[in-house]
């Protein structure tokens, strides 16, 4: 049996950072590579019904062995893409054997160091033994640890029946890192009653709540002059972006909030004095707060219209997510079979509100409940990026026990 380690290594090899400005599905091609990959090793597992469509995603399921026939179809979900905020493409990933506090060298050369006095968690994980990159790329364990851990526990269902279980679904997804992961997901061809994404973090974290989210593009036009004749005449549009900027609260900006705090993020400005493009992100968990700061921004683009002339600055907002609270608190059981299952392994379950978000909230609203549960992971989208040994295998602990629970329940 391969060690959800070492099929995580496999996976990282695979680039499939995903591309917010392309309008396929996938956005990239290549994540198809990893899904093909993925459709053979599940099928050599001896998971049934294995298939990946047209758009990239990945379905498989594992038949009941429990005699409780009203056990519900319980699905398990991750994704494959990787973000674009750092490059996915040739991951050299190794493993800190026996982590002993200090300050680990990730890349010699480029004098990439990570410490435990910017990164306190380290020092959690004393003694094991931690996956990490070389510093120039990011690791890819959010969510091919998912994977890795899903499919770590398909292998154990089928390997050892004396593991009762009811009916087990799986789906790998794409573009989960731009916001469309569940755009072209088929939940009635995946036909589960309830669902767990395995795409959070640190080992025994459990979300049900998430932002509410959403992505703003703000294109500036302006007008180029020769600078030497260039009096009453030029429009700079880099200025008018900045001014946008300036115009949005000071503090909220992911650097100042935590917890239930929201934000506008600016994660991306290209410019020249003729057109200036800006991306935001904007989150936050309250509902009412999050419409508020959507219409700012339109409030932004009508008064830097009225100054500039109309045209000048154009906001277009696109819903990503919403929080999924509303669609769980009434299966509240998927929180207390996780909690129960944590217990069971010698997991403390942590319950945080989720700042950011995944395919379960919109899953959730497409009506299948879809809480998020941890893979073990730290500093997701950085090359700082990475994840205990033992914490994936805890994982997929909690994964057994959970479908162990869901044998017995009845729906």
């Amino acid at each position: 049996m391969i060690r959800v380690h070492e099929r995580f290594l496999k996976y990282v090899a695979f680039d499939t950072e995903s591309d917010p400005d392309s309008d396929s599905c996938p956005s990239t091609e290549k994540q198809k590579k990893l899904g093909a990959f993925l459709v053979e090793e599940m099928k050599e597992m001896g998971i049934q019904n294995v298939v990946m469509n047209e758009d990239g995603y990945v379905y498989g399921e594992i038949s009941s062995n429990t005699s409780n026939e009203k056990a519900p179809n319980l699905a398990f979900i991750a994704h494959m893409d990787t973000s674009p905020d750092l490059s996915g493409a040739n991951v050299k990933a190794r493993v800190v054997e026996k982590y002993d506090g200090g300050v680990i060298e990730l890349n010699k050369e480029r004098g990439i160091q990570m410490s435990p006095k910017e990164f306190e968690h380290l020092s959690h994980y004393v003694g094991q033994d931690l996956i990490v990159t070389d510093g120039t790329t990011l690791l890819g364990a959010d969510n091919k640890a998912g994977i890795a851990e899903i499919l770590t526990l398909c292998e154990r269902l089928l390997s050892d029946n004396q593991i009762e279980h009811g009916p087990i679904k799986i789906a790998f997804t794409p573009d989960e890192e731009v916001g469309r992961g569940a755009d072209k997901f088929d939940v009635k061809k995946l036909g589960a009653n309830f669902a767990y994404t395995v795409d959070g973090g640190e080992l025994g974290e459990l979300e049900y709540e998430n932002f509410n989210a959403a992505t703003a593009k703000v294109k500036i036009n302006g007008t180029n002059i020769h600078p030497g004749s260039a009096k009453g005449k030029m429009v700079n549009s880099i200025l008018i972006g900045m001014e946008f900027n300036q115009m949005l609260p000071d503090f909220d900006i992911p650097a100042f909030t935590e917890e239930y705090e929201g934000f506008n993020h600016l994660n991306d400005i290209t410019g020249t004095v003729e057109e200036t493009n800006l991306l935001y992100i904007i989150r936050d968990h309250d509902f009412t707060k999050f419409e508020e700061k959507k219409k700012l921004f339109k409030a932004i683009e009508c008064f830097l219209n009225e100054k500039y002339g109309e045209g000048t600055v154009s906001v277009d907002i696109t819903d990503s997510y919403f929080n999924m609270k509303e669609k769980i608190i009434p299966h509240f059981h998927l929180i207390e079979m996780a909690q129960k299952a944590m217990e069971i392994c010698g997991v403390t379950p942590l319950i945080v509100p989720v700042r950011g978000g995944t395919d379960g909230a919109r899953l959730s609203f497409m009506g299948l409940p879809c809480p998020n549960l941890c893979t073990g992971g730290h500093n997701f989208h950085g090359r700082y990026e990475y994840i205990p040994v033992q914490s994936m295998e805890k994982t997929v602990d909690i994964l057994v026990e959970i479908t162990k629970l869901y044998g017995q329940y009845e729906v």
